[in-house]
């Protein structure tokens, strides 16, 4: 009788451990919790981000992990990488067939040998001032999305480690000079890159460099160099701003503001740097003339007239003016 008395008192303790046991695994699976690790409930609270307790002021000291962080790396090492290999690689294929199937546009008489002043000499240098502080930013800046990826398989760690400390650098200083640069040409050309009706024939032949036939009217300045003007501008505030919010992080930026930025930043950098192969291309080996205009102020009349006809007769015009006043 006793026997049988202890057997029903271990039935029923094991029965009741059983049953308190499964009702402690459905209770914490009802909350969420991993009962695998019983730090998850802690982690999985510093994950979502809620805010803590701490003396330090600094805006985001208050979360210990923020998980957009790791979405950010996700975004700035994933697409962003891919994309700007894609897309500059693809610049780079079009203007060499470009280049192979339509060729330089060269001039169609011998030139003359009448020199008509296309820039002063604050014109070039604050072109030139901007073309030199955007090929170093063009540098600096894809070395710093890409250089893990390119250069440290060619110079290894230790090399790519200086190259990147030192192109870190002089891309935060040099930014705000290129700003200053852009804005100042917003300023001088503008009046020039007002669009106007007669820029759409330009586009239907390139100004004369697809197809044939008489070439389209054009003014001191064509359709592509203004659309190239205008690009400079959208692409340079919105690099220059997001760039500028990166550069001094002295204004309260979150960091979410700081990782928003720094997309943005990327991005309209790299399609400008692709952009800009086209202005590239045909002031140096696509127009002849374009160059050496840039670089002396001065262009042949020949050339003014095959390219720029309402130009050159404003400056004919101008120059007659002046022969009869003397006279």
């Amino acid at each position: 009788m006793a026997t049988r008395t202890a057997r029903r008192t271990v039935g029923l303790f094991v029965l009741s451990t059983l049953l308190l046991l499964l009702s402690g695994i459905f209770y914490w699976q009802a909350i969420g919790a991993d009962i695998s690790n019983p730090h998850a409930n802690f982690w999985r609270v510093v994950r979502e981000g809620f805010p803590g307790f701490t003396k330090v002021s600094t805006a985001g000291h208050k979360v210990l992990i923020v998980n957009s962080g790791e979405n950010w790396r996700e975004i700035r090492n994933g697409i962003l990488v891919r994309f700007s290999q894609l897309i500059i690689i693809a610049a780079l294929v079009v203007m060499s067939l470009f280049y192979k199937f339509v060729g330089p546009d060269k001039l169609e008489k011998p030139r003359s040998g009448v020199l008509i002043e296309r820039y002063t000499l604050g014109e070039r240098v604050l072109h030139w001032y901007t073309a030199v502080l955007f090929v170093i930013m063009a540098i600096t800046g894809l070395s710093l999305l890409l250089g893990r990826i390119l250069l440290i398989p060619i110079f290894g760690h230790w090399v790519d480690s200086a190259y990147l400390q030192a192109s870190k650098v002089l891309h935060n200083y040099c930014g705000p000079l290129l700003l200053i640069g852009i804005l100042l040409e917003f300023v001088i050309w503008v009046r020039y890159n007002i669009p106007r009706k007669i820029d759409l024939a330009w586009f239907k032949t390139m100004g004369g460099m697809l197809g044939k036939g008489p070439r389209p009217h054009t003014g001191k300045v064509n359709a592509g160099e203004k659309g190239w003007f205008w690009l400079i501008l959208i692409f340079g505030i919105a690099v220059g701003v997001t760039g500028i919010v990166l550069d001094f992080p002295i204004w309260g930026q979150t960091r979410s503001t700081m990782q928003l930025s720094h997309v943005i930043h990327a991005t309209v950098a790299v399609l400008f740097v692709t952009v800009s192969f086209g202005h590239i291309y045909m002031g140096t080996v696509g127009i002849e003339g374009v160059f050496e205009g840039m670089c002396t102020g001065f262009v042949d009349a020949v050339w003014a007239q095959q390219h720029y006809d309402l130009w050159y007769e404003e400056k004919m015009h101008e120059k007659g003016e002046r022969t009869e006043a003397s006279s």
